[in-house]
């Protein structure tokens, strides 16, 4: 019985091998690779995540954060260091987050990641929202925050313009107006923002972006928010002074008289009198603070690289936003765009990249990809015609999203299947 059995399973064996041998050789190899036809890196690509400030909480998820860029082949960290009007680093100008308060007050997120990825051979920019100061729902508690010690700093809306204009900015009434201007239209609007016209702002601005290069081991910063939330925007009483300033000084003498006349009655009587005018005196002050920094970077770092997210839509960042990186590129005062090209398209994502790279000159186009909201396979997509259009690296937003479960990431394993796909022969 015994012999039997011993027969029977050695022909079992030989019946499985004979019919393994049956099966096509690919039908056993290993499984074909999620994306194919990868066009090749450029040299020295940028391979980059956005990380939100959350993850910036803790020694352990920064170490976390390196590891896992480490791991996935990831050379490039850009980290948000200020996200309200408020710093994730050991700052000068603006209070400690709110975020850190379980922490002990000698936690540097940005010192930690700086060190932590230093060793492990990789870069780090230090991420800044600009000129979105507060959420409208959860407002600052530090009565340091710039809202609070500086209302007349905030940008005002079109729509209660005259209202505010003759009104004090110190009275709280002022402030409660624009936040529940802000709750009202959460649709469009992010938030609270600064308006980029006061000079109070620009120093404000310029003050902490030369703080973190000066004490800072930091490969580069970036620009976030660097735009008007909207067309209703910016229309606060120093905005509005400073353009009827600037005009006055060649408007003839009876239009002068004119307009100062209509003025009385309403405060937007000269944007309304010179629209595009005024639009252009809005970009100027976004790129007037681009410049700015961008020259006292360099002044302190010559090798730190200054680089900008925008809005992949170049007229809607033109004009809707008032941010005119066609500009900053040709002047020379922007190293690295990256255009926020978040569309689930990937042909309209191509198009975005493809007049970056139009535009770009002597400098560097990182495509900004929407990994949050599209599976894996159309990030390939997207990095594999960013590189086909020229641009010399891309970026992954975010970091957080992709190491979280989801419906395009059900495995919490993002990074690692973009980086399995790009390391694929």
């Amino acid at each position: 019985m015994k012999h039997l059995k011993r027969i029977l399973i050695a022909f079992s064996i030989v019946t499985i091998v004979l019919l393994l041998a049956l099966i096509p050789l690919q039908q056993i190899a290993a499984p074909a690779p999620l994306f194919e036809n990868m066009a090749a890196a450029p040299v020295n690509e940028v391979r980059a995540l956005w990380v939100v400030r959350e993850t910036m909480t803790s020694p352990e998820a920064v170490e976390k954060l390196v590891k896992q860029a480490n791991a996935n082949g990831f050379n490039t960290l850009i980290v948000q260091v200020r996200g309200r009007g408020d710093a994730y680093y050991n700052a000068r100008w603006e209070p400690r987050a709110t975020l850190l308060e379980t922490q002990p007050d000698d936690f540097d997120p940005l010192a930690l990641t700086i060190k932590e990825a230093h060793a492990a051979g990789i870069k780090v920019h230090a991420w800044i929202n600009t000129y979105l100061v507060a959420d409208a729902a959860t407002l600052p508690k530090s009565p340091n925050h710039a809202m609070y010690k500086h209302p007349e700093w905030l940008a005002v809306p079109r729509g209660i313009a005259n209202e505010l204009y003759r009104g004090d900015p110190k009275a709280p009434n002022y402030r409660d107006t624009l936040v529940s201007y802000a709750q009202n239209n959460k649709e469009e609007l992010e938030g609270i923002f600064f308006s980029p016209a006061h000079p109070g702002v620009k120093e404000q601005i310029y003050n902490l972006w030369i703080d973190i290069t000066e004490r800072y081991d930091i490969d580069g910063l970036h620009f976030d928010y660097i735009r008007y939330p909207n067309r209703q925007f910016d229309y606060s009483r120093t905005s509005l002074d400073r353009f009827r300033a600037e005009l006055e000084k060649t408007m003839p003498a009876e239009d002068r008289k004119r307009m100062a006349e209509a003025a009385t009655n309403d405060a937007l009587a000269y944007v309304n009198a010179y629209p595009d005018r005024y639009s252009q005196f809005q970009r100027d002050q976004v790129t007037d603070l681009v410049e700015r920094v961008y020259q006292g970077v360099k002044a302190r770092k010559p090798d730190a690289i200054v680089s900008a997210a925008v809005f992949a839509n170049d007229k809607d960042a033109f004009e809707a936003r008032c941010q005119d990186w066609k500009l900053w590129l040709k002047r020379g005062i922007l190293d690295a765009v990256c255009p926020m090209a978040y569309t689930e398209e990937t042909d309209t994502f191509t198009r975005q990249i493809e007049v970056a790279v139009g535009a770009r000159g002597n400098n560097q186009v990182w495509a900004g990809i929407g990994s949050w909201k599209i599976p894996v396979v159309s990030t390939l997509e997207k990095i594999s015609a960013a590189r086909e259009k020229g641009a010399q690296g891309f970026i992954l937003f975010s970091y957080d999203a992709a190491v979280r479960p989801s419906d395009v990431n059900p495995n919490s394993d993002y990074l690692n299947r973009v980086h399995e796909a790009l390391e694929a022969k």
